[in-house]
């Protein structure tokens, strides 16, 4: 008989940071509103949307707080707590999945209640101090028996790897972040229900998910959880159909209905950390070639052109619009799948997933927006993607967006004929020895695969290169023979503070030979 191995995968201090901070950020909920305190509520898709397009003709409350022990509980007492293997919901043997919950206090301090569904019944699921081991001298001060008033969020298990383990799969918690697995995937990237006024004058609203529904009654390998989402702006209503697998996907629907005038409405955040790699770690002294959960932004455009879009660590906050409409496929991506390439035996960079955004259904016009900030530490999440609808939200509107998320290496289809950026690198401009010259750049683009990799060193390759705010200095093709790679050499000189935008693919023989290059680069010496 095989035994069911649960994996729990203990919060580092980075990922109590960063789901923590960004929930203590926001000061403002919801209180539930479906059903009052009922254990046992009728419950649909339907329901759910029309009760939080009711809500949003109310004003917003802000939530009551946990009280006692759990507002007490600092970092060092939160990471002593963890759900006891055996209080696990849905323990039967038969059943593909398995759901613990996080405790609440600490920084997250307004608990989200959790219903299961049942047909048209959704019935409460209730969790006390019994269901969690409290270790070390936290046990002694831990109430017995007492009942919660909610949790932080929850996370489910699924025989994502073996049949006889039960990995963790998705966890939601804090905000509205949530972060899912592919198959011998590490935890890394982040998703977000929704993103409003990033990086923008009006400052960052945070809405978080204030109940969650989960029902088991689909297919065998697929669980559905839907989620009401409330903040000041915005209420709305989230359906999440989660199937686990090589590339686990999710398949979204969001129903929002707004309160107040939005800024710049985000749609499908994204949220990673990128703090360096060969063309940018001057200015660490670290023993690892590169620390990232993700390398680039890559976007698929309609007609089926390709964009790769390295990330930075930027001397200060930076943002690009992507203008597209309709784009059939845009993520951020780790390329980089070499153990050598970081060198880290705790934190596997070469294993954190990719995640990309399929959106279903026609998105129109609008563009993607990367937001990169400047950190100092890989503790810190300082980068966002997401999409931005042409038009502008409206208070009293209504927008529904649907969409599938795929969570995995996500490796490229090496039988495409364009060839793919494998590497960028960059440093000062000018020849080798020749001493570095103020307001100058040098950028080296390796390019493979594609037609190019049947190509000889004698073929007739030109780089293509556009830049605004700068001036290109020189541009030249090279193969490398010892890897097979095509590598552009790009040099370029700007004004001091100048905010360069550059663009290169590789072309030959009257086509087009390798994806879009695209980088933004800050003359800040």
């Amino acid at each position: 008989m095989s035994r069911d191995i649960i994996s729990d995968v203990t919060f580092t201090r980075r990922t109590l940071l960063i789901s923590g901070s960004v929930f203590a950020l926001n000061s403002a909920g919801a209180v539930p509103a479906l059903a009052g305190n009922a254990a046992v509520q009728q419950f649909s898709w339907d329901l759910l949307s029309a009760e939080m397009q009711a809500l949003a003709a109310q004003a917003h409350r802000t939530p009551a707080g946990v009280e006692g022990f759990l507002a007490g509980l600092n970092y060092d007492d939160y990471r002593l707590i963890r759900f006891r293997p055996d209080r696990l919901r849905w323990s039967a043997p038969t059943s593909p999945f398995r759901l613990a919950a996080f405790p609440p206090g600490w920084l997250f301090k307004e608990p989200v209640v959790l219903f299961e569904v049942t047909g048209d019944e959704a019935r409460e699921m209730r969790f006390s101090t019994s269901d969690f081991e409290f270790l070390n001298n936290l046990l002694d001060r831990a109430p017995e028996l007492d009942a919660l008033p909610g949790v932080a969020g929850f996370r489910l298990h699924s025989y994502l790897n073996r049949p006889d383990v039960l990995d963790e799969l998705v966890a939601f918690v804090g905000a509205s972040y949530f972060r899912a697995l592919g198959r011998n995937s590490a935890y890394g990237i982040s998703a977000r229900g929704l993103a409003l006024n990033t990086a923008t004058a009006s400052g960052e609203e945070f809405p978080r998910f204030s109940r969650f529904y989960i029902d088991r009654s689909g297919a065998p390998a697929e669980i559905t959880v839907y989620a009401a989402l409330e903040s000041p702006s915005v209420t709305g209503a989230y359906r999440f159909v989660i199937r686990p697998g090589t590339a686990t996907q999710m398949d979204v629907t969001c129903r929002l209905w707004f309160r107040s005038d939005v800024e710049e409405l985000g749609v499908a955040p994204l949220t990673s950390m990128y703090l360096f790699s060969e063309k940018s770690r001057a200015q660490f002294d670290d023993f690892r070639p590169k620390v990232h959960d993700s390398d680039g932004l890559q976007i698929i455009r309609a007609d089926g052109e390709r964009i790769w879009r390295p990330l930075s660590n930027p001397s200060r906050l930076s943002g690009s619009y992507f203008a597209e409409t309709s784009p059939k496929r845009f993520g951020l991506h780790q390329r980089d799948r070499r153990f050598e390439s970081f060198q880290d035996l705790e934190a596997n960079y070469h294993r954190r997933p990719s995640l990309d955004v399929e959106p279903l259904g026609d998105w129109g016009p609008g563009h993607v927006r990367l937001v990169e900030i400047p950190s100092d530490s890989e503790a810190n999440d300082n980068i966002v993607a997401y999409w931005v609808p042409e038009a502008k939200v409206k208070a009293g509107e209504s927008r529904e967006f649907a969409y599938r998320l795929h969570w995995g290496d996500l490796p490229l289809d090496l039988s495409e004929p364009l060839a793919h950026v494998e590497e960028t690198r960059a440093g000062h401009g000018g020849v080798a020895a020749g001493g570095v010259r103020s307001g100058e750049r040098k950028f080296v683009i390796d390019f493979r695969g594609g037609l190019l990799d049947n190509l000889g060193a004698d073929a007739q390759i030109e780089g293509m290169v556009s830049v605004a705010n700068a001036q290109v200095l020189s541009r030249v093709v090279q193969r490398v023979p010892l890897t097979g790679a095509w590598r552009l050499f790009i040099d370029i000189a700007a004004e001091p503070d100048a905010v360069v935008e550059l663009s290169a693919h590789l072309a030959g023989y009257g086509r087009k030979l390798s994806e879009n290059w695209l980088y933004q680069w800050i003359n800040s010496k």
